[in-house]
């Protein structure tokens, strides 16, 4: 099992436990809550009766207990009524009691929540108690919402921590890989170069013609270490024509692949403006290529279009290729990810970094049909080169 499968697994699970513990804390609170609005009940059931066997007390023992019983409700609100009118009523804020209107329609509202307590003063006389729930049910009802809230606000707050403490932690190890690549790269080189420099500089030994390719390998050496010099570092960036660069960087690719690779332009718009910088620009689209060459195995058909929308520029390049199931369609630009035997899953992470990270644009895999087509597209901000 791969990383990625295994990262997957453990969001799964997580994100199971996280909804069995919210689910049981729900579950719980709801039956407490249940609990006590049956006691409530309960107690202005005797509330009630209290209220009735009151105006019958025959002795102030019996007055006195059902007093107690009356004042010992001080946390429930009640309102005591006849058929159409309000006869009296206990704990609700006397300040809303004088609003225009506040007991009528909280009345009202009391008689749509709950099933009202009939007290028979008399055989043709009822009076009914409707009541609401305490404060301390109110709060028992929201208390769980609040705490899944403030947990689901600290699971958040630690992942964006932990993913941007991991992030840095791919930052450090993608500038220290490019760093020591681009140091080891260079002493060799250097010394390459001298030593083409010389036999080119001694007529007796060769003709210096026949190092062009030997030369032309080595600037190009010389273009790799300095795109891996820049990972980590704020590039050089200028105003660039996108559509010329384009080519330069197809061009270079297509004399490096085989003659079974077909390179079309269906639209390459003239005088579109971007800013980028030119090494690690031209680093993304071989990127691309190489990765749609392979997709292809080396025989196929690469298409380059670019085109200017709503101040944007828009790079799609397709290829014919047996394509990515769209499960994976954006797994492919994380770090390590690849569905090759060998290779480290870098290239198109890189692809991304560039792009998103020191150009500001975008790059996602805009259409994949099996064994027929795949399209990446490239978004980068227009420049105005009125």
């Amino acid at each position: 099992m791969n990383s990625y499968k295994l990262k997957k697994y453990l969001k799964n699970a997580l994100l199971l436990m996280a909804i069995c513990i919210g689910g049981f804390s729900l579950y719980y609170s709801q039956t407490m809550v249940k609990k006590l609005s049956i006691e409530e009940r309960k107690k202005i059931k005797l509330w009630a009766n209290a209220q009735h066997l009151i105006t019958n007390a025959e002795t102030e023992q019996e007055l006195n207990t059902y007093l107690q019983i009356i004042e010992s409700n001080s946390t429930i609100p009640v309102i005591l009524s006849d058929k159409n009118h309000i006869i009296g009523y206990r704990n609700i804020d006397t300040n809303k009691t004088k609003k225009k209107d506040f007991l009528e329609n909280y009345y009202q509202k009391l008689k749509q929540k709950n099933e009202p307590i009939i007290i028979n003063v008399s055989e043709n006389e009822e009076q009914y108690v409707y009541y609401d729930d305490s404060s301390t049910l109110k709060q028992l009802k929201t208390y769980p919402y609040y705490q899944l809230g403030i947990v689901a606000l600290f699971i958040a707050v630690s992942y964006f921590a932990f993913s941007y403490s991991r992030k840095s932690e791919q930052n450090q190890v993608w500038v220290g890989l490019a760093k020591e690549t681009a140091h080891q790269l260079g002493t060799p080189m250097s010394s390459l170069m001298g030593w083409v420099d010389l036999i080119e500089s001694d007529i007796n030994f060769a003709n210096p013609s026949s190092f062009q390719e030997m030369r032309k390998d080595l600037d190009r050496l010389k273009v790799i270490t300095e795109r891996f010099s820049k990972i980590g570092a704020i590039p050089i960036i200028a105003e660039t024509n996108i559509g010329e660069q384009l080519k330069v960087a197809i061009n270079y690719i297509k004399t490096r692949s085989s003659e079974d690779v077909i390179y079309h332009y269906e639209n390459i718009e003239d005088q579109l403006y971007v800013n980028i910088n030119v090494p690690l620009f031209d680093w993304v689209i071989e990127n691309i290529c190489k990765n749609a060459i392979d997709s292809m195995e080396g025989k196929g058909s690469i298409t380059i279009d670019c085109f200017l929308k709503n101040e944007h520029i828009y790079i799609d390049i397709s290829d014919t290729g047996k394509g990515i199931p769209k499960g994976l369609q954006k797994r492919i630009f994380k770090p390590g990810f690849t569905t090759k035997k060998r290779g480290w899953g870098l290239g198109l992470s890189l692809v991304k970094r560039i792009i998103e990270n020191y150009h500001k644009g975008h790059i996602f895999v805009k259409e994949s049909i099996p064994n027929k087509k795949t399209t990446f597209r490239i978004i980068l901000k227009q420049v105005n080169n009125a």
